[in-house]
Formats: C-alpha cells, sequence, structure tokens
C-alpha cells in the first residue's frame, strides 16, 4: 500500500534516480541533470514536499518551488510531480497532487502552476483530472537536444484560499 510521508533528506538520493528517469524522457523538463540536495533544497518550499512510499522504497515525489519572490506571487506556486519508471500507471502521481494540493492549501497558497510539455499527455491528464485548467502555450519557450520546444502552463485556483 502506498503512503505519501514528508520528504525528507534521507529520500534524496531515490528522488534524484526518480528526477533524472524524468530527465531521461525528454518530456518531463528542460533539465538534463538532477542537482546537488543543497541546490534542490533551496529552490523548492519547506512546505508541500512529499514522497510515496510502498513499503521503504520511495516510488514517486512531488514538491512546490515559488514562481516568484515578489510578495504579490507569496500565495503562487509551481508544481512538480515524478513517479518512478516502475510505478507508472498505478495512480502514484493522483496520490502525489492531491496530497500536494492540500498541503499547499495548508500552507496558504491560492494558485498551483504547472508548465508540461504538449507531448506529455499522461502529466497533462494527471492535472486536468485534479483541477488543473490550460491557460496558454508559450511557444518555442526552450530548446532540447537544439529543437525549440512549447510548453504548455496549468494553473489551479484554491477553492478555499484567497477568495
Amino acid at each position: 500500500m502506498t503512503e505519501i510521508k514528508t520528504l525528507l533528506r534521507g529520500h534524496w538520493d531515490d528522488v534524484k534516480r526518480i528526477y533524472e528517469e524524468g530527465i531521461a524522457t525528454r518530456n518531463a523538463t528542460f533539465e538534463t541533470s538532477a542537482p546537488s540536495w543543497e541546490v534542490w533544497d533551496s529552490g523548492h518550499l519547506a512546505s508541500g514536499r512529499l514522497v510515496a512510499l510502498d513499503e521503504d522504497i520511495v516510488t514517486g515525489w512531488a514538491a512546490l518551488s515559488p514562481v516568484s519572490d515578489r510578495c504579490a506571487y507569496a500565495g503562487v506556486a509551481e508544481v512538480s510531480v515524478y513517479v518512478s519508471k516502475d510505478y507508472r500507471g498505478k495512480k502514484i502521481g493522483s496520490l502525489l497532487l492531491e496530497r500536494l494540493i492540500q498541503e499547499s492549501e495548508k500552507a496558504g497558497l491560492w494558485t498551483l502552476q504547472a508548465g508540461i510539455f504538449p507531448e506529455n499527455l499522461e502529466s497533462i491528464a494527471l492535472h486536468e483530472k485534479n483541477g488543473f485548467v490550460l491557460i496558454g502555450k508559450r511557444q518555442k519557450i526552450g530548446k532540447m537536444d537544439n529543437v525549440w520546444r512549447d510548453s504548455l502552463i496549468l494553473e489551479r485556483r484554491s477553492r478555499i484560499v484567497g477568495l
């Protein structure tokens, strides 16, 4: 049975491995390598750091990062959800994103956003199932493997925070 727990420093090796699996798909992120724990830690909010555990095996992770340091955007965060290649299709992403939404609202966040490659149909479906709506498309926003890539922007506005 999958449990969702707080992501701790001790989970980093598994979290990094799963992140690298996502990077290898070439459809999860523009990043080409996983950062060190210190860099990752400094780029993510203290709240909303989660791991999915099956027994003691980390099967996925989710986290929130700020979209801006301007005070007007204090309640807005970007979501990251990654599932190990060996556990995809088992609803782990849904469990993580559902809990991430709950944790974000406890932390006072009113808007979550996600940047997703149009080719990543599974991620788009996961976010839409959890109340995210497509708000735009950033055309040729960055290059990957010397090819311009688009990014879809999906957003979820809280129904309980920031009304």
